[in-house]
């Protein structure tokens, strides 16, 4: 179980936590919301929230205009359905900042070179999709499993170079593997060494001791 951390604890934290992730002026004082956070409630169903209506709730019902996506809850990668959002998102006057890239049955890292090829190809097309949105970052899921390091530094840098050209940012996230390492997502950005910055979840590391440890690694690595 994660240790529990108070309303306290958690401003005290963030005041000296850097937030590496490009830090776009223009969106420097703004709060928004992750589709990760209610994925069970969007999509098609009967009482589900439909994708496309939810600009215009986030800006009207909600006073804010930043949407973080993920893969989950985007749905089609097609370029007319990303058209349809990306149009619907321009209309309500919301910012589309970040892919939250969460297809879990693909590694970048994988031993098999065939396993490796076919995840940075899916990855490239799902940053294609955050280009076409105007997504200014992308984010590949970290597996359970930690994985061959140099392996994973090659895959990460070939989706950076690649995200780089289409004017995306790649970011490392921790979850999964680095939930419990706090040198993990510094390792990660310094070794991949361009077009990649730190994107933490101040909630996701596996308790306060790995999770002040990761804030204070973070801190220095700037």
């Amino acid at each position: 179980m994660r240790d529990h951390l108070d309303r306290r604890s958690f401003l005290a934290a963030m005041s000296a936590l850097p937030l590496r992730a490009a830090a776009a002026r223009d969106l420097e004082h703004e709060v928004g919301i992750t589709t990760s956070s209610f994925q069970g409630h969007l999509g098609p169903k009967p009482g589900q929230l439909a994708l496309l209506d939810l600009p215009r709730i986030v800006r009207d019902e909600f006073g804010m205009r930043v949407i973080d996506l993920n893969t989950n809850t985007l749905g089609s990668l097609e370029p007319e359905a990303l058209n349809r959002f990306r149009e619907a998102a321009a209309k309500a006057g919301c910012v589309l900042t970040n892919l939250k890239m969460n297809q879990r049955e693909i590694d970048i890292g994988a031993a098999d070179p065939e396993l490796r090829r076919h995840a940075i190809a899916e990855y490239k097309r799902a940053i294609d999709a955050a280009a076409h949105l105007g997504c200014r970052w992308a984010r590949p899921l970290p597996r359970a499993n930690k994985p061959d390091f140099a392996l994973y530094v090659a895959g990460y840098r070939e989706l950076a170079e690649y995200a780089g050209v289409r004017k995306v940012q790649m970011l490392v996230e921790n979850f999964g593997w680095m939930e419990s390492d706090p040198e993990a997502i510094p390792r990660v950005v310094a070794a991949v060494g361009r077009n990649i910055a730190a994107s933490p979840d101040t909630g996701n590391w596996t308790d306060n001791t790995v999770r002040y440890l990761a804030w204070q690694r973070l801190f220095h690595s700037r």
